[in-house]
C-alpha cells in the first residue's frame, strides 16, 4: 500500500483516496464546510485547506493523495487561509453570531441591524448549532466590514416545512449535493440570487412548485442557518434539549432516527447518519410526520362499537371480540368473507404474522398492506 507523509507521520492510503480521507481514517480533524461524504468534492468553501511539501495550499477534500505528497495540516500558513476563508464566509452575509469584531458585551451594531430586520428571527436559528460559528470562534475569525446584500432578503416563509433564508446562504452546495447525489430528486441548483451566487429551485419557482419531494435531507445537511425546518426553528438551543435514537414508525424499513427532545415533547427529527439502512436519509413522513403522536384525536384505548357508538375496552376484551366476530363469520360465510390490511406503520415481522395469520389460520389469501399515513 502506498504511502505519504501527515506532519512528517507516514501514512497508508488507499488509490484515489483523497487527503481529507487519509486524514479521516487516522482521525486527524480537517475542517470543513462543504464536504458532504458521498458526493462530488469541490472544495468551495477553501476551509480544508492544508500545506504540501511546496508551501501550495491545496484543498483536502478535492485533491487526491499521492506518495511524493508531505502535508501540513496545523502550519500557519494553513491556519492563516482558513481563518482568512471564514472571515469572508461570515461577511457575507446575515451571520449574526457573536463573532463580529470589538465584541465586547451585548450585540454589535451589525447583529443588531440583524435581529431587527422585518420578518428575520431574533437570532439565528441555527445559534449554537452552526458549524460555521463553531469554526469562527476556533479560528478567532473577527470581522468588521459586512456585505449588505444580504439586507434585500428576507426568509421565505410561505412553504410549510423548510424555511430558506438567503440571507444566511454561504454557497457551500451542500444542501444541491444532498438533493442531486444522495436522493436524487434534482429540485435545487445553485445560480444567482440578487446579484449572489447561491441555490436555487431548478425550475426558478418555489418549493412547493418545484421537483422537492420535501425529504429535509438539505435542511440535515446545511451547516449554517440558511436551510432549517419550519416547525422546530425557534423553539430551542443545543443545550436544551436531549438526543435519543430510534427506529422511524412509519414503515418497515427501519430508518434510524435522532429525536430531538425538549420537557419530554419531540421537537425535531434527523436521520442517524451513522445507521443502517438509511445512512441519516429520511423520507418526508420519517422527518416532519411526528406530530400524530401529539394529536387530541389519537385513539388510545381498543373501541368497539356497541348500539350504534363507539365504547373504550381493554386488550382483552378487543382481541376477545375480534377473534369471536372473525370465527363466526368464516363459519357462516367462509375464509373469504373476512380480508386484512397490514399498517404500514408495522414492522417487517409484523406484517408476515398478519399474513401468516391469514394464510395459514383463517385459509384466505385476503391480504393486503396499506401504504397511506
Amino acid at each position: 500500500m502506498p504511502l505519504l507523509k501527515i506532519n512528517s507521520q507516514s501514512i497508508p492510503f488507499e488509490s484515489g483516496q483523497t487527503i481529507l480521507g487519509v486524514c479521516k481514517s487516522i482521525s486527524l480533524k480537517i475542517p470543513t464546510l462543504c464536504h458532504l461524504q458521498g458526493t462530488t468534492p469541490t472544495g468551495t468553501c477553501g476551509v480544508c485547506v492544508v500545506e504540501d511539501q511546496t508551501g501550495a495550499l491545496i484543498p483536502a477534500c478535492s485533491t487526491e493523495a499521492a506518495e511524493t505528497m508531505e502535508i501540513r495540516t496545523d502550519s500557519p500558513g494553513v491556519r492563516l487561509a482558513r481563518k482568512t476563508a471564514i472571515k469572508v464566509l461570515v461577511a457575507s452575509g446575515n451571520h449574526n453570531c457573536g463573532v463580529a469584531g470589538g465584541l465586547k458585551s451585548g450585540f454589535t451594531e451589525f447583529q443588531m441591524d440583524a435581529r431587527d430586520m422585518e420578518d428575520s428571527f431574533n437570532l439565528c436559528p441555527a445559534w449554537g448549532d452552526c458549524r460555521l460559528q463553531d469554526l469562527a470562534y476556533e479560528y478567532q475569525a473577527k470581522v468588521r466590514v459586512f456585505d449588505t446584500q444580504w439586507k434585500k432578503e428576507v426568509p421565505h416563509m410561505s412553504n410549510p416545512m423548510i424555511v430558506r433564508d438567503y440571507s444566511r446562504c454561504i454557497g457551500c452546495g451542500k444542501c444541491v449535493k444532498a438533493c442531486n447525489e444522495i436522493q436524487v430528486n434534482k429540485a435545487i441548483n445553485m445560480g444567482g440570487n440578487n446579484g449572489r451566487d447561491t441555490v436555487v429551485t431548478s425550475n426558478g419557482k418555489s418549493l412547493m412548485e418545484s421537483d422537492c419531494v420535501f425529504c429535509g435531507e438539505c435542511i440535515q445537511v446545511c451547516p449554517v442557518g440558511a436551510l432549517v425546518e419550519k416547525k422546530a426553528r425557534n423553539d430551542c438551543r443545543p443545550w436544551e434539549k436531549e438526543t435519543i435514537r430510534t427506529t422511524c414508525p412509519y414503515c418497515g424499513v427501519g430508518c434510524q432516527q435522532i429525536l430531538h427532545v425538549k420537557d419530554g415533547k419531540i421537537i425535531k427529527v434527523t436521520g442517524a447518519e451513522d445507521g443502517a439502512p438509511n445512512k441519516g436519509r429520511l423520507c418526508v413522513k420519517g422527518r416532519f410526520g411526528y406530530d400524530f403522536i401529539y394529536s387530541k384525536e389519537r385513539i388510545k384505548m381498543p373501541v368497539i362499537r356497541e348500539n350504534g357508538k363507539f365504547k373504550e375496552v381493554s386488550w382483552d376484551q378487543a382481541l376477545d371480540y375480534t377473534a369471536d366476530r372473525l370465527k363466526a363469520i368464516i363459519k357462516e360465510s367462509g375464509p373469504d368473507a373476512v380480508a386484512g390490511v397490514s399498517c404500514a406503520r408495522s414492522i417487517n415481522e409484523d406484517s408476515y404474522q398478519m399474513q401468516k395469520l391469514f394464510r395459514a389460520v383463517f385459509k384466505t389469501n385476503n391480504i393486503d398492506h396499506c401504504a397511506r399515513t
